[in-house]
C-alpha cells in the first residue's frame, strides 16, 4: 500500500517529511507542479483541473491507496471534487487543521493565515462554523512568508518584522490559537512562537499522520521515496535540502500530466 502526496509546488514537502517520519515502511510518492505554480492566484477551475491531473498521475504510475491534498489553495477548491473522482481516501490539510484548532482553543477566538486563495475562499472560517456559530475568526493573508521561506530565510530580523507586520493585528483581537494555512509556513513556526509565546500554533503537517492512521489501511511496504517536480527549481531544492537532504528530485514533464 502506498500515499500519493502532491502540492501546487515546494510547500508540500514539509507534509512529505511529517509522513515520511511517522510511516518509514510505507511507499511515499510526492509532485510538485512548480511549473504551474503558484495555485493562489489561479481561478478555482483551474485549481480543480490541475489537482485531478496531479491525482492521476500518481494513482495512475503509482496505484496510491490514499492521496494527500499537501497544499491549502488545492484543499480550498479541488478537496470535494478529488475525492469524487478519484474512489480512494483523499485527506486535505483543512479539515485537519480546523478539528485541531477546534480542540485547542479556549475562548473560541481563531487566527487563520495563509495565501491570497486559500484567505479568499473562507474554506477555513466556513469548516469552523459549520462546527460553531459562536467561534470567531479572523483571517489574513501572509503572501511574503511564501518567499520568505523559499529563500531560506526561515529566522531572522527581516523575518521577525515581517511576521510582527502581517500578525499583530489578528493576535490584538484576542486570538488564542493560531492555523498556519499554508505548508511553507511550518518553517517560520519557531520565530512566530518566540514573538507570540502564548499562541497555540496548529501546524496541519503535525495532524496529517493522524488522519492517515484513522483510515486503517496497511501500509507496510519497501519504504520507496520518491519526488518529482514539472519544472526545475532552485527554490524546491532549497526547501528539500532543508527537509531530506538524502532524496533525489525527478522531473516529470507536463505532457504526461496535462490530460483533461
Amino acid at each position: 500500500m502506498s500515499i500519493g502526496v502532491f502540492d501546487s509546488g515546494i510547500g508540500g514537502l514539509t507534509v512529505f517529511k511529517s509522513i515520511s517520519e511517522n510511516f518509514p515502511e510505507a511507499n511515499i510518492y510526492y509532485i510538485g507542479d512548480t511549473a504551474r505554480v503558484p495555485y493562489g492566484n489561479k481561478s478555482a477551475e483551474t485549481i480543480i483541473r490541475y489537482s485531478l491531473e496531479l491525482s492521476n498521475f500518481l494513482i495512475k504510475n503509482f496505484n496510491v491507496d490514499l492521496l494527500v491534498i499537501a497544499c491549502n489553495s488545492a484543499s480550498s477548491y479541488a478537496f470535494e471534487t478529488v475525492k469524487k473522482y478519484t474512489n480512494i481516501p483523499v485527506i486535505d490539510v483543512i479539515t485537519a487543521g480546523v478539528l485541531n484548532a477546534i480542540s485547542k482553543t479556549k475562548n473560541k477566538k481563531i487566527g487563520v493565515i495563509g495565501t491570497q486563495a486559500t484567505i479568499r475562499s473562507k474554506s477555513y472560517e466556513k469548516k469552523i462554523k459549520d462546527i460553531g456559530k459562536d467561534y470567531q475568526v479572523f483571517s489574513k493573508a501572509c503572501p511574503l512568508f511564501v518567499p520568505l521561506v523559499e529563500e531560506g530565510r526561515i529566522k531572522g530580523n527581516i523575518t521577525r518584522l515581517i511576521i510582527k507586520d502581517y500578525l499583530d493585528d489578528i493576535v490584538n483581537e484576542g486570538i488564542d490559537t493560531l492555523i498556519l494555512g499554508c505548508t511553507h509556513y511550518p518553517l517560520l513556526k519557531d520565530e512566530i512562537k518566540n514573538l507570540y509565546p502564548d499562541l497555540n500554533i496548529v501546524d496541519s503537517t503535525d495532524i496529517i499522520p493522524q488522519f492517515i492512521k484513522n483510515q486503517n489501511i496497511n501500509l507496510k511496504e519497501n519504504g520507496e521515496r520518491r519526488i518529482f517536480i514539472t519544472d526545475e527549481s532552485p527554490s524546491f531544492y532549497v526547501l528539500k535540502d532543508l527537509l531530506i537532504p538524502d532524496l533525489d528530485i525527478e522531473k516529470v514533464e507536463l505532457s504526461e500530466i496535462c490530460t483533461l
